[in-house]
C-alpha cells in the first residue's frame, strides 16, 4: 500500500475513530498525559507493599484510565543481579494499546525502557519509505515493533529485530554509534585494522546526522508484524513518503508464532505432491431468462489455502461486465478459522498501448453516488483537498466515488493521523484536522472537487452519467508510457515472440 492511504490498506478493517470535531473526543484527550510524563511520574512514586502471589506488586501510581503501574523483580542483564521492572499498560491517543515497560537495577545503575503493542497483529505486513532529504527529516517519530527492521540504504545499515521503540530516525542511528562506540577502545588495542574502519564508518554517519553529506537518504521499516510506523507530514511531495502492505512468507508466519514449522512442512509436502489443478464448483446461479446455466452469472468458487494459517478455505470469483468500459474480475477470500478477510479487483484483457488519465469534475452531490474502478496500478489526485494517493494505494476498488473517499479518511486517520496525533507539533495536528474537515465536506458533498485518476495500465474507470454521450465534467485521455512505468510494471521483460 503505498502513500496517503488509505493501507487496506488490503480493505480496511480497523475501527472507525469518532470525529476529529467531537467535543467528547476532545474532552477525553485532556485526560491523557505524554508517555513520558507518566514514565517520569512513575519514578517519583513511592513503592508500596501490596504484593499478589506471582511476585508482582503494586506502586501506587496508576494512568488517568485508572490502570495500575505494576512492578516485578527481574535479572539485570548488565550485572546479573536483581532490579525491578515496572510494567503500564495503557493507550496514547489516536494511536493504540501498548506495554510501557521501565526496568532499572540499583546495584549497576543501568536502565532500559521500551515498548510494546498490545493490540493484535495486523492481516499484512507493511513496509514504510522515507526519503531523508534534510536535516530535519532526522526528527521523524518511529515506532518499531519487536519485529521490524530498520534500514538505511545508502549507507548499507540494517537494524536488525530486537525491543520495540519509540524514537526517531535520528535516535536510530544515534543509539547505533553509541553500541559501535562501546566496544572500540578494546578494538584499538586488539584489532586496530577493524578499529580504523569503525572509525572510518562512526565520522561518516555523524556527518550524516549533522545534514553535511549522505543526503538524500532512503529509511525503510519493514515489519510483518504491520504494527511499524513512519510520520507522514500532511502536504509533503509524494516521492518523500509511502508505505506498501504485503502477504507474509511462510517462515514470517512461523516467526511471528501464527502457524507452527510443522504446519508449514506439511503445508509444503501437501503443495508437491498436488499434481491434479484446483477443482472449482459453482453456487448454482441460474440465467434470468432460461433453466440453462449462464456462466456470465455463476460466481466461482475455489477450494484455497489461507495465507496467513493455511487452514482450508473458499476464495469467491465473480467476472462483471462494467458498461462503456471492459470485464472486471472481482474475487474474495476468507478463512473461517482466524478470520483472515481479503478482497481485490483486477481487469481482463491484453494489456493497452497506452495508459489513460481521466479527470472528473464533482460539482453536484450526486456525483458521490458515480461507480469506480480504482486498479492497484492507479494513482489519483484531488488537488482541491490536498490528496495524492500513489499506485499500490488501497489496492484494487471497484466501489463509488463517496465509498472511496471514506476508505481514505479512515486509512489516513486510523494509520497516519492517530499514530502520531499525541505527540505531533500544534501546527502539525492543525493541518491534518483542516485536511480532515475538507475531507468530511466533499464526503458530505458540501464542496465542489477534481478528482483525477492516472493508470498506466488504463484499468481504471469513473462512471459516466451520460452514456453513450460525453459527460460534461468528465474529461479523458491518453498518454505514452514513460520508461521508468514500463520498467515498473514489468512490461520492459515481457516477451511475446
Amino acid at each position: 500500500m503505498k502513500r496517503n492511504e488509505p493501507q487496506d490498506s488490503s480493505s480496511s478493517k480497523k475501527p472507525k475513530l469518532p470525529e476529529m470535531g467531537d467535543n467528547k473526543e476532545e474532552k477525553k484527550d485532556d485526560f491523557f498525559q505524554p508517555v513520558g510524563e507518566v514514565a517520569q511520574a512513575v519514578d517519583e512514586e513511592e513503592v508500596q507493599d501490596t504484593q499478589d502471589n506471582d511476585g508482582i506488586r503494586l506502586t501506587g501510581a496508576q494512568d488517568a484510565q485508572g490502570h495500575p503501574v505494576q512492578e516485578i523483580d527481574s535479572l539485570c542483564m548488565n550485572c546479573h543481579e536483581t532490579g525491578v521492572s515496572r510494567l503500564l499498560l495503557t493507550s496514547i491517543p489516536y494511536f493504540r494499546e501498548i506495554v510501557v515497560i521501565s526496568f532499572e537495577c540499583p546495584h549497576c545503575g543501568f536502565k532500559n525502557s521500551e515498548i510494546q503493542p498490545a493490540s493484535s497483529i495486523a492481516e499484512k505486513g507493511s513496509r514504510y519509505i522515507l526519503k531523508v532529504e534534510s536535516k530535519e527529516d532526522f526528527n521523524r517519530q518511529v515506532v518499531k515493533s519487536d519485529y521490524g527492521t530498520c534500514k538505511f540504504v545508502e549507507l548499507d545499515i540494517e537494524i536488525p529485530a530486537k525491543r520495540g521503540q519509540l524514537t526517531t530516525v535520528e535516535g536510530l542511528l544515534s543509539e547505533m554509534v553509541d553500541d559501535l562506540e562501546m566496544d572500540q577502545p578494546q578494538r584499538k588495542e586488539v584489532q586496530p585494522e577493524i578499529y580504523d574502519k569503525i572509525e572510518e564508518f562512526l565520522n561518516k554517519i555523524r556527518s550524516v546526522l549533522k545534514g553535511e553529506t549522505g543526503l538524500p537518504l532512503t529509511f525503510i521499516v519493514d515489519d510483518p508484524s504491520g504494527n511499524s510506523w513512519i510520520e507522514y507530514v500532511p502536504g509533503e511531495p509524494q516521492h518523500k513518503w509511502s508505505v506498501v502492505e504485503y502477504n507474509r512468507t511462510p517462515q514470517q508466519n512461523v516467526d511471528l508464532g501464527l502457524v507452527s514449522a510443522d504446519e508449514v512442512a506439511a503445508h509444503e509436502q501437501q503443495q508437491q505432491q498436488q499434481q491434479e489443478p484446483p477443482r472449482t464448483r459453482t453456487t448454482g446461479f441460474m440465467s434470468d431468462e432460461t433453466d440453462i446455466e449462464n456462466f456470465a452469472n455463476e460466481v466461482q468458487v475455489f477450494h484455497a489455502t489461507c495465507s496467513s494459517c493455511y487452514a482450508p478455505c473458499e476464495t469467491h470469483m465473480k467476472v462483471v461486465n462494467i458498461p462503456h468500459f471492459k470485464d472486471v474480475i472481482i474475487m474474495s477470500t476468507t478463512c473461517e478459522r482466524c478470520g483472515y478477510k481479503s478482497n481485490e479487483v483486477k481487469t481482463g484483457g491484453a494489456v493497452p498501448d497506452k495508459g489513460k488519465r481521466v479527470e472528473l469534475y464533482c460539482d453536484d452531490p450526486e456525483d458521490l453516488g458515480r461507480d469506480i474502478l480504482k486498479s492497484e496500478t492507479c494513482g489519483m489526485k484531488i488537488p482541491e483537498l490536498n490528496l495524492d494517493l500513489t499506485p499500490g494505494t488501497l489496492g484494487g476498488r471497484f466501489t463509488t466515488l463517496e465509498g472511496l473517499l471514506r476508505q481514505v479518511r479512515e486509512e489516513l486517520h486510523s494509520r497516519v493521523f492517530q499514530e502520531t496525533s499525541d505527540s505531533m507539533a500544534p501546527e502539525t495536528k492543525s493541518n491534518w484536522e483542516t485536511f480532515f474537515k475538507k475531507l468530511d465536506d466533499a464526503i458530505a458533498g458540501k464542496i465542489k472537487f477534481t478528482v483525477i485518476m492516472e493508470d498506466p495500465l488504463a484499468s481504471s474507470y469513473i462512471q459516466n452519467v451520460y452514456a453513450p454521450d460525453d459527460d460534461p465534467n468528465m474529461k479523458i485521455e491518453e498518454f505514452e508510457r514513460t520508461e521508468e512505468q514500463n520498467e515498473d510494471l514489468g512490461l520492459n521483460d515481457m516477451k511475446v515472440d
